[in-house]
């Protein structure tokens, strides 16, 4: 009886799973390739979508140093880190100067005078207020016509160019206007905007000058 009673089981068990065929279980490495394409083509659309802004804000920021607006030039400033200046393209956050929103917009209609760094050559202090500034130093030429690019340096000196370093991982423009060739190119300008996204929209972290330097 009992040799009886297996088999009958065994085949009992057989029959149920016939009936009860498993699921198919979902194809995860597909749902997750899927997931995977989706998070790169949102990052695309963000990436294309920072670019333009990027390029508007760069194009706006100099329109308003242009016109010597720099009202307009503050609003851009960011919220709550503030913004750096650099005269030249190696920048030393000890040497430069910074302020934050605030302290520039109660700042820029005075005369008081802030030391923005050395002078190439001679490294005499270079002071001057928040106006003169803007005015004979970051905008010393028309930048409005000059050459753009975003995350990429046209042109670089014979001092170090530290700016990634100082800002990794940050967007920065590059504004380049050649030399004329009767100075040997010698009086090239490029003026770089370093901008970090705040609540949606670019801000302005620093400023950066840079030439060719002795």
């Amino acid at each position: 009886m009992k040799n009886l009673i297996i088999p009958i089981l065994i085949l009992s068990l057989l029959t149920a799973c016939k009936k009860n065929p498993e699921k198919p279980v979902p194809n995860v490495i597909d749902s997750m390739a899927q997931a995977k394409e989706k998070n790169l083509e949102a990052e695309a659309e963000k990436k294309k979508t920072n670019v333009a802004a990027i390029k508007k804000t760069n194009d706006d920021i100099l329109l308003a140093l242009k016109n010597k607006d720099y009202k307009a030039f503050a609003s851009f400033i960011h919220p709550e880190k503030g913004i750096s200046f650099s005269m030249y393209g190696f920048v030393d956050p000890g040497e430069g100067t910074h302020f934050s929103k605030a302290d520039f917009e109660k700042n820029l209609p005075t005369k008081t005078l802030f030391t923005w760094g050395a002078m190439d050559g001679s490294g005499d202090p270079y002071k001057a207020t928040i106006n003169e500034y803007l005015t004979k130093w970051v905008f010393s030429k028309d930048f409005t016509a000059s050459q753009y690019s975003l995350n990429k340096f046209l042109r670089e000196g014979n001092s170090l160019n530290n700016l990634q370093k100082i800002y990794p991982g940050k967007d920065f423009t590059e504004n380049y206007i050649k030399g004329a060739e009767k100075n040997a190119d010698m009086d090239w300008k490029t003026l770089r905007f370093v901008f970090e996204e705040f609540e949606g929209k670019q801000y302005l972290i620093a400023v950066v000058n840079d030439q060719w330097t002795i």
